[in-house]
């Protein structure tokens, strides 16, 4: 079994695509890209080994939706893309099924149940395993960091630093897909709402269970948008807190105020929005979900030397934030996601995050192949 450490001042658990004010993208630079999650508690966290799932012969496409093959511009065009959402280019796709709602408490108990699988949240580190990975003399850190345990979403009482994402995340003991909350909380009568703590490994392992796979970054671009051509959101460009709700989204002042016009304060079940024109729900808000592809910040140039068709992301993985700690892509925002802080919601935006690590607002859904 692998395991990767993530401790405040060595290695920061990173997910960029939120951040302060939206840059210019000529202003921007590698160094200028902000952490919506740097400066987090302590944690560490271990890795299941997913080949002990099976993968499916049988695929049932029932509650996906058939995508169909096409063409279109991949990356932002306007000045609110990070500097990784450029250039934009061409890609083709072949057709695909995908899921049409993120994957349920009920879809992946099934699975549990199933395969007798736990997740990374699940499981005790373990630090001889850890230490392997660290640099010699890394002093042991305290008992109450080497536990079954994720990081849960705190509101703060009142304004804070933004840039300080540990005032509002809390690293928390028996935190996993069932109790989300932290041990005293339950998923009952949240059956059709996303399961979340989910890590990368963990999404992975369902999706061979299912037989099918995780969504490419350019395959999840590609149906968020639609067949919308060049717009900001997957239902145009208007602003998603104007007129009716579109998303499920931070409405207020993060991290303390949310006015939940929405009607949601945290994730909310499946198809409580208007899906985007494919059929797809939950493209925007409610939870990020993990693509296929491996992280680099300039994967988008090497892409843009010719039409790219079916990308499956670079061969491995770089973040110049962590140059030590692979990353996955994830994709689409969550209910955390504001304006003033974070516009994951929008179709380009990019997050990346190492393939042991689950939060409290992070799922996944699944894409198969036309047979």
């Amino acid at each position: 079994m692998r395991y990767q450490t993530f401790t405040l001042g060595l290695l920061l658990l990173t997910m960029y695509a939120c951040g302060k004010k939206e840059e210019k993208k000529a202003k921007m630079t590698n160094t200028d890209t902000m952490s919506c999650e740097s400066s987090l508690p302590s944690r560490f966290s271990a890795t299941n080994n997913t080949n002990s799932i099976s993968e499916s012969k049988t695929v049932s496409y029932e509650g996906m939706v058939q995508i169909p093959s096409g063409e279109f511009l991949m990356g932002a065009s306007d000045d609110e893309g990070r500097q990784d959402e450029y250039p934009q280019h061409r890609v083709k796709i072949n057709a695909f099924w995908m899921d049409a709602t993120e994957v349920t408490n009920a879809q992946f108990e099934k699975f549990v149940k199933a395969t007798g699988y736990v997740t990374t949240a699940e499981i005790k580190p373990d630090w001889e395993e850890i230490k392997k990975q660290l640099p010699p003399g890394t002093p042991k850190p305290d008992e109450s960091l080497l536990v079954a345990a994720s990081l849960v979403f705190t509101p703060t009482a009142t304004a804070v630093d933004l840039n300080d994402a540990s005032q509002w995340w809390r690293w928390t003991e028996g935190a996993n897909w069932k109790h989300p909350q932290g041990p005293k909380s339950d998923i009952k009568g949240k059956e059709n709402y996303p399961v979340v703590h989910i890590s990368w490994d963990d999404a992975n392992a369902y999706s061979k269970w299912a037989g099918k796979r995780l969504p490419t970054e350019a395959e999840w671009e590609y149906a968020s948008r639609g067949g919308l051509i060049d717009k900001k959101y997957f239902w145009g460009n208007e602003d998603p807190e104007k007129g009716k709700p579109k998303a499920n989204i931070w409405q207020g002042k993060f991290p303390y105020l949310n006015m939940a016009k929405d009607k949601f304060a945290g994730a909310s079940p499946v198809k409580s929005f208007v899906p985007n024109r494919y059929g797809l729900y939950d493209m925007a808000g409610n939870v990020w979900e993990w693509c296929s592809d491996w992280y680099t910040p300039d994967y988008y140039k090497d892409l843009s030397r010719s039409i790219a068709t079916n990308p499956k992301g670079p061969s491995k993985s770089y973040d110049p934030m962590e140059p030590t700690v692979p990353k996955k892509v994830v994709r689409g925002g969550s209910f955390l996601c504001n304006a003033s802080y974070c516009k994951g919601y929008r179709v380009t935006a990019r997050m990346k995050s190492s393939p042991d690590t689950g939060l409290g607002h992070t799922g996944f859904r699944c894409v198969a192949d036309i047979k």
